[in-house]
């Protein structure tokens, strides 16, 4: 683990840029961004072009340590060059952001309310691959839909399970079971959460080191006991389908809790803009989410 990336991460200001849409979510990410599923022929060109998209991003001025602690990436991203560099060691090196790792490969259909990760038998060796590359940390998404409580349960016995091997490999892991904002019973859910949350983390070491991400709670605050343990470096919002700008109000009323946004991030952005106005609309949205991560 690098100490100076660890204490950036637990005490700068900012926020960390969600780069990571894989497969299932790549040609949706794509379409925003004005690229149509007729611009490319296969999965090869698909990832070229979100890796355009992901270095022009990454590369603009506006994208800088000023506002932006860290950045996501996904696998494909990792194994690419940003300007002649590996994309991890260029976002370190070049831009003094911290690089994170997406690992989990999808999930399970829904049972008990939830949809738990699906087995990651390669886990070992996308860990070492990580090292390799200069990787501070990982993320792995789950999601909660229904105020479930063996679901709940089941998913965050998994995400910690998943995460102490993530440890021990020298990662900081990003713990991310997400409640879907349109829960009917998404304030329920986020209760149960909490208390799986903390009552795993007392059985972890004490020098053991997490993140967490999760939806903007319901309740303002929800999430200072987790804040509030020494074990925890962050805690992180997702967007969860809210637009940015109603991300950013209610992110602003959670104290310390810092985005962590995808879509709300680079929505806006188009190919086809000049570098001028792709840059200028960047800005805009790097500096409005700061400023919510700030409070």
């Amino acid at each position: 683990m690098n100490n100076q990336q660890l204490e950036r991460m637990h005490q700068g200001k900012g926020f960390i840029a969600a780069l990571d849409q894989s497969g299932g979510s790549t040609p949706g990410a794509l379409e925003q961004y004005g690229i149509g599923k007729d611009q490319y022929k296969n999965d090869d060109e698909m990832f070229g072009k979100i890796h355009e998209m992901r270095t022009r991003v990454i590369t603009a001025s506006a994208f800088s340590s000023q506002y932006i602690l860290g950045a996501i990436m996904f696998e494909g991203t990792m194994d690419r060059d940003i300007n002649g560099k590996a994309s991890a060691e260029f976002l370190w090196k070049e831009k003094g952001i911290v690089p994170f790792l997406k690992i989990d490969k999808g999930m399970e259909e829904k049972q008990d309310g939830v949809r738990i990760m699906k087995s990651l038998p390669q886990l070992k060796t996308l860990l070492d691959k990580a090292n390799a590359n200069g990787i501070f940390g990982t993320k792995m998404r789950s999601v909660i839909l229904q105020a479930n409580s063996a679901g709940i349960k089941r998913i965050v016995e998994q995400q910690f399970e998943f995460a102490l091997r993530i440890a021990e490999a020298g990662l900081v892991p990003i713990i991310e079971p997400e409640v879907d904002i349109h829960s009917p019973d998404k304030k329920k859910a986020e209760d149960m959460l909490l208390r799986e949350l903390l009552a795993s983390l007392k059985k972890i070491g004490k020098d053991t080191k997490v993140m967490f991400k999760l939806s903007i709670p319901s309740q303002t605050d929800l999430y200072h006991p987790l804040m509030a343990d020494s074990r925890v470096v962050r805690v992180l919002a997702l967007s969860g389908g809210y637009s940015r700008d109603e991300a950013n109000t209610l992110l602003a009323l959670n104290k310390g809790m810092i985005a962590s946004f995808s879509r709300a991030l680079l929505d806006g952005l188009k190919a086809q803009m000049s570098d001028k106005e792709f840059d200028e609309t960047l800005e805009k949205s790097i500096k409005s989410i700061y400023s919510a991560s700030i409070t």
